[in-house]
């Protein structure tokens, strides 16, 4: 599983390969992966991304006024491509999750993949990020300022759990998993 470091680099550069590209194609390849249907995935096509961000390990990619936010659960990744193959995607057993095709350069673009049998990878098209509701239950994020020493002494503060519970616990603090 990507852990918090890693979707926050992973954030980061997509920012920097995204922000103001346009959309040209969202393809969801394995309908398991997809667990929104309002708005459609083909209403991002035509808008433009605006940025990417994070909400502990959800990547959040802003376009248009919608947000395309992703959990990359324990097999999962974004692969980066200065160029997409050009034949059309077909649905099947493979890695392949979700291909977002930009209009610029035509055959950029990223694909949504998920390695493994166990598929819990997550891809929701919302208006609000907290439509999540793996999102809207997220507690205080550990890279944020407002994450302070006397931050984290209120949150352990009445905890019988061990420490290692508390940290792991995505409604306490969010991000912070296993490792």
């Amino acid at each position: 599983m990507p852990e918090l470091p890693e979707v926050e680099a992973l954030a980061a550069f997509l920012d920097g390969k995204l922000a103001g590209r346009t959309v040209a194609a969202a393809t969801a390849v394995s309908f398991q992966a997809l667990k929104t249907y309002d708005p459609p995935l083909s209403a991002i096509e035509g808008l433009t991304f605006e940025g990417v961000g994070r909400h502990g390990k959800f990547l959040d990619m802003r376009v248009g006024e919608l947000h395309l936010v992703i959990h990359l659960a324990r097999a999962g990744w974004i692969r980066w491509k200065d160029e997409l193959p050009t034949q059309p995607v077909r649905a099947g057993k493979g890695p392949l999750a979700l291909r977002v095709r930009l209009t610029e350069p035509e055959s950029a673009g990223f694909d949504v993949t998920e390695a493994g049998t166990q598929k819990r990878l997550a891809v929701s098209l919302v208006r609000d990020p907290k439509d999540v509701p793996g999102v809207a239950r997220l507690g205080i994020e550990p890279l944020s300022p407002e994450f302070t020493a006397e931050a984290l002494t209120d949150l352990l503060r009445g905890e019988r759990r061990q420490i290692k519970g508390v940290l792991r616990d995505q409604g306490t603090i969010a991000g912070i998993g296993n490792a």
